[in-house]
């Protein structure tokens, strides 16, 4: 069946972030008192909710948060890049595409735009903040076939994540997951997407799945 819509994941697939987000968060946990590398962080909570980590994390002292979010921001200002050549994969693309994130919109258009993706997704970004569940649920996935007038089947997804892949699979699309950056590919094989490991394969990847 055609593929009418590439759905994007953010982080991880378009923007370099999580090992920021990670190193970050481990020293943050850290002074709370936990024993936890950036290993352990990164198989917890990388692809997660916001709603999600805040449960897991549980009461934090008066500005613990306020710190996170600021140190978070700092490092994403000064550090954040665009994943290599995700840029030309996307350009390539025939078919339209947009992005679909467990992240804020806020977060996620000062992502898309520190990196110069922005114009690439103008108007066409989702976020957990619009459905009632995040991934993995499929509800993010499905608002955004709904939004853009494609129905699932004609959808792939592309993820670097097991809450996204799993949000992916329930949603009954197809996906193609990114392996070729921070998260292990041992982690996202035998979830049912095809892996794959240089973004410009993705446009040879896609064109296959017609």
């Amino acid at each position: 069946m055609a593929i009418d819509l590439v759905i994007f994941d953010c982080d991880g697939v378009l923007v370099d972030s999580e090992p920021i987000s990670t190193r970050v968060g481990t020293a943050a946990l850290r002074r709370l008192g936990w024993t936890i590398d950036e290993a352990e962080y990164a198989e917890r909570f990388v692809g997660c909710t916001n709603e999600y980590w805040a449960e897991q994390v549980g009461e934090t002292p008066p500005g613990w948060r306020q710190r996170l979010d600021a140190e978070h921001r700092a490092a994403m200002m000064a550090e954040l890049r665009a994943i290599e050549g995700i840029e030309a994969a996307i350009d390539q693309l025939t078919v339209p595409v947009c992005v679909a994130s467990n992240g804020r919109h806020a977060t996620i258009r000062r992502s898309l735009e520190l990196t110069g993706l922005a114009k690439r997704f103008d108007g066409r970004v989702f976020s957990a903040e619009d459905v009632a569940r995040g991934k993995p649920a499929p509800d993010l996935f499905l608002h955004a076939a709904d939004t853009m007038g494609v129905p699932p089947e004609r959808c792939v997804v592309v993820e670097d994540s097991p809450f996204g892949v799993t949000a992916a699979m329930s949603a009954g699309m197809r996906c193609l997951a990114y392996a070729g950056g921070f998260t292990p590919a041992d982690r996202l094989a035998g979830l049912g997407a095809t892996l794959f490991h240089d973004p410009a394969a993705l446009p040879r990847l896609i064109t296959s799945l017609d």
